[in-house]
């Protein structure tokens, strides 16, 4: 189960920009709703014990239950459907034994660890139409699910993830191109069909945040009217911000303009409390840590490795780009939370997890 790794090996930089972004978040989620101060810091020392520890275990003994991760998955998913509570319009959590989490965050990283052995193990193989089109079926399954909750935005993000771990499998390029030249004319038609007044591909309420992004100045004051705010909080921020836990009168954050400040919207309160400095830190924090992940794929030394590290590095890399992209209102509202950042212990957790397969799949590079 643990190997003798070599010191050399450990990415410690990976680990310090994840730890400073972390701590980021918990000072911003205090700010946010100081209630939930301690929560949050739990959270990061629990995930960062998660994280060393699987750092160490051998990833290729941790993949051998990748079937195992497919099934929890795809349970759990089901799960949500018929016990999931409702929040927000969204049925997306379920309650076991009194711990509540969102079966949806932890599918992105069984995805790829589900995938990374699938497809080495079929690798002399995998360009043949026949495992492609199982590849697609075996997506297709907890994606379906996730989109039942309604939940959009994490559908997409799935959809971006198994793109990359398909490229990092060394799908061939004239899959590719055949599948980029029917996605790019399906999603133009589809946002088409979504205009329409009597559509029924998204629900009403995902309808209005896309309608709202298209049409800003009429809805500033009602489904847009988060993303106004957010970006008039990061405005008034100016350079180096009002000031940790600012008192002041003219505070969008504190005269609770801005709804779910604490998760999805947890930049606009970096914005304006640290201001253009600590909103480049965060944005730069974000990008470092998912380069980590794409260097660690490049060499790591077999190809679950590099699905591995390639496919978290793009679930983290994706997700930072999607939630400040609402948030500067250069994106539709999505729903979906800062890693590391945002107030919520499952996608807080799973992202500590996340990083943990990372780093060892970077001990294995040289380990022997």
């Amino acid at each position: 189960m643990f190997n003798k790794y070599r010191l050399r090996n450990y990415n410690f930089k990976l680990i310090i920009f994840v730890l400073t972004l972390a701590i980021i978040g918990v000072m911003a989620v205090s700010s946010a709703d100081e209630s939930l101060y301690t929560k949050q810091l739990w959270g990061v020392v629990v995930g960062t014990v998660i994280m060393v520890i699987l750092s160490l275990f051998d990833y290729n003994l941790l993949l051998k239950l990748y079937w195992i991760y497919y099934g929890a998955n795809t349970v759990l998913l089901f799960m949500v459907i018929f016990i999931g509570e409702e929040t927000n319009n969204a049925q997306r959590w379920i309650n076991i034994l009194g711990i509540r989490f969102q079966p949806s965050e932890i599918a992105k990283l069984l995805i790829i660890l589900f995938f990374a052995m699938f497809i080495m193990k079929h690798e002399e193989d995998f360009n043949s139409i026949i495992y492609v089109l199982i590849s697609i079926v075996l997506f297709a399954v907890p994606a379906a699910l996730v989109y039942k909750q309604p939940d959009l935005s994490t559908t997409v993000m799935l959809t971006l993830i198994f793109a990359v771990i398909m490229f990092a499998g060394n799908l061939s390029y004239r899959f590719i191109l055949a599948v980029v030249s029917v996605a790019v004319p399906v999603f133009l038609i589809m946002i088409y069909l979504i205009m329409q007044p009597d559509q029924k591909i998204v629900s009403d309420y995902q309808k209005g945040r896309i309608m709202a992004f298209f049409n800003k100045e009429d809805s500033a004051n009602d489904e847009g009217y988060q993303q106004t705010y957010s970006v008039m909080a990061i405005g008034s921020g100016q350079l180096s911000g009002k000031g940790f836990r600012n008192n002041e009168i003219y505070s969008v954050k504190n005269a609770d303009f801005i709804a779910e400040q604490q998760t999805d919207f947890i930049f606009a309160v970096i914005g304006e409390e640290f201001g253009f400095l600590g909103t480049c830190s965060v944005i730069l924090l974000s990008f470092l840590i998912a380069i980590e992940c794409f260097m660690t794929s490049f060499k790591a030394s077999n190809t679950a490795g590099k699905i591995i590290a390639a496919g978290i590095g793009a679930a983290l890399g994706f997700q930072s780009f999607i939630n400040i992209g609402v948030v500067t209102y250069i994106l539709p509202n999505t729903g979906l939370p800062l890693p590391f950042v945002s107030y919520g212990l499952t996608s807080l957790i799973v992202s500590f997890a996340s990083i943990g397969f990372v780093l060892n799949v970077g001990l294995q590079t040289d380990s022997k």
